[in-house]
């Protein structure tokens, strides 16, 4: 009895100290503002309830991330949203690279504050690189860094730092899946450039004077992000195309989903009146809060030829032909309703967030994209036969009602969509728990190194053993020179000597 007291008592104390361990950890955050916060926020709660102190770098001018909290403590810092106004992410001004270097110059010549993040001996950098200003703060402190990422500079993280063969791997904005003829290849290929001359002809050399005054030399924008301890990334397999991959890329797809809580009871009554047809939920994000008036005007009209009842997302002017079985509001518990038995499709603009709620609770999608990555999230969900796709800028009453009753008329759509939910919740642990295993690991062992690739400090032409080629071209070359001088002499003494005598 007493051994086994003595074994239990070791396991309880190796547990204690496992969780222990990293508790007290002083982390910085730099987030990102809009959907990106709802990524870092429940991943910055997580670690709030593991004891971590964390201090989180905002402007007064952001959008979604709070002023104060009760999980954080917060630091002023100047932001793009001081010269951009709410419009932006439809906008997308043309110098906001150049705005970018301004505000990272800022932030690093202010001497209180960064004497003040110095002093406060931080143990990482947690930071969303989609803007680069905690990547370059990270790397400035010298702290080890984890990025919660999915987007990076002028693209996909994942090309950023795995090898991407354009045979196979879609690089993002192409709208291909991994199985290309040669005409969609070439296209990919074409994408590839462009995305490599916008990255080291337009964006890289902006920042230039930045890391030459800030930073010992050879330090680049790039260098410094591939420097980056682990990349928590946003997706996983059940939803990108297999590709290469790399020690410290991290799946982390759909982390921030959950259970579905109990619905508000008029919400519940609501969705209990819609008998056997059930329950189609309609929203398009936190970025475009209401399509144009005439398209809003066909939805409507289609909705209202559904025998089943729609809740829908909508802040604007109140469609005309908006049907009885229509409720309109301006926010929904979107994770809860996804979970609902009553719901039968899920109608998305295809933000990353969304389609993994639907991944996760198994619904079927019909896509409206409109901005960035959307298009290629929804065909990746089309390609699994979880979702039909319907282009704004085409849509009709007649084209949209007949995707939306083939998603609920076949039961192909749920039955993929539920089998996708199967294989994405079958892990050895959640994505949360994986999430903070590694920033946990950082911080334990005061960062990664060990899982970053060489690759990334060699040159494009070793990378790529260019010079290797160079090499045995030339001997190659030099030995076929050599052999034929030599022949060549030969034979010039050979007929000499023929010669002499006749």
């Amino acid at each position: 009895m007493s051994k086994a007291v003595s074994v239990f008592l070791a396991v309880l104390f190796c547990l204690v100290l496992r969780s222990s361990y990293c508790k007290g950890s002083k982390i910085l955050v730099l987030p990102h503002d809009w959907s990106h916060w709802i990524n870092m926020k429940v991943i910055l709660e997580e670690l709030h309830s593991r004891g971590h102190e964390i201090t989180v770098l905002y402007s007064t001018k952001s959008w979604f991330i709070p002023n104060n909290s009760s999980i954080y403590t917060s630091i002023h810092i100047p932001s793009l949203l001081n010269d951009l106004d709410p419009d932006f992410y439809v906008t997308m001004m043309q110098d906001v690279t150049g705005l970018l270097v301004s505000l990272a110059s800022e932030v690093l010549q202010d001497k209180v504050l960064i004497k003040k993040l110095r002093d406060t001996k931080f143990d990482l950098m947690l930071t969303d690189p989609a803007f680069p200003m905690g990547v370059i703060l990270g790397g400035y402190l010298k702290l080890p860094m984890v990025f919660n990422v999915r987007w990076i500079n002028n693209g996909e993280s994942h090309q950023s730092i795995a090898p991407s063969p354009v045979s196979y791997a879609p690089v993002s904005g192409s709208e291909l899946h991994d199985q290309m003829d040669f005409l969609e290849r070439t296209k990919n290929m074409l994408h590839y450039l462009y995305n490599l001359y916008e990255l080291y002809v337009v964006i890289k050399p902006t920042y230039t004077d930045l890391f030459h005054k800030y930073f010992p030399p050879g330090t680049d924008l790039v260098s410094l992000e591939l420097s980056a301890d682990i990349w928590l990334f946003r997706a996983d397999f059940i939803f990108e195309f297999p590709r290469p991959t790399m020690p410290n890329m991290v799946y982390i797809g759909g982390f921030q989903c959950k259970e579905a809580q109990p619905l508000p009871d008029e919400l519940e009554a609501f969705m209990q009146s819609s008998g056997e047809h059930g329950v189609v939920v309609m929203s398009l994000g936190t970025v475009v809060s209401a399509l144009p008036h005439g398209i809003t005007e066909d939805i409507a009209a289609a909705f209202a030829e559904l025998p089943q009842k729609v809740i829908w997302r909508f802040d604007g002017e109140k469609p005309s032909t908006l049907g009885k079985n229509t409720k309109l509001v301006k926010w929904l518990p979107q994770n809860d309703l996804l979970g609902h038995p009553k719901t039968k499709v899920f109608i998305a603009h295809g933000g990353t967030n969304g389609m993994y709620e639907a991944i996760y609770h198994g619904v079927p999608v019909l896509g409206l994209p409109l901005l960035f990555d959307q298009f290629d999230n929804l065909l990746r969900m089309k390609v699994r036969g979880a979702a039909r796709v319907v282009e704004v800028r085409s849509l009709t009453k007649d084209n949209f009602l007949e995707a939306l009753k083939d998603i609920l008329e076949n039961p192909s759509y749920r039955e993929n969509s539920q089998r996708l939910s199967k294989l994405h919740r079958d892990r050895p642990m959640s994505s949360m728990d994986t999430s903070i295993f590694w920033i946990e690991y950082v911080i334990r062992n005061k960062g990664a190194s060990h899982l970053q690739s060489a690759g990334f400090s060699l040159p494009w032409y070793s990378y790529f053993c260019m010079d290797v080629a160079v090499f045995v071209l030339a001997i190659t070359g030099t030995s076929i020179w050599g052999f034929i001088f030599v022949c060549r002499l030969l034979y010039c003494k050979k007929s000499s000597k023929t010669i002499k005598p006749e």
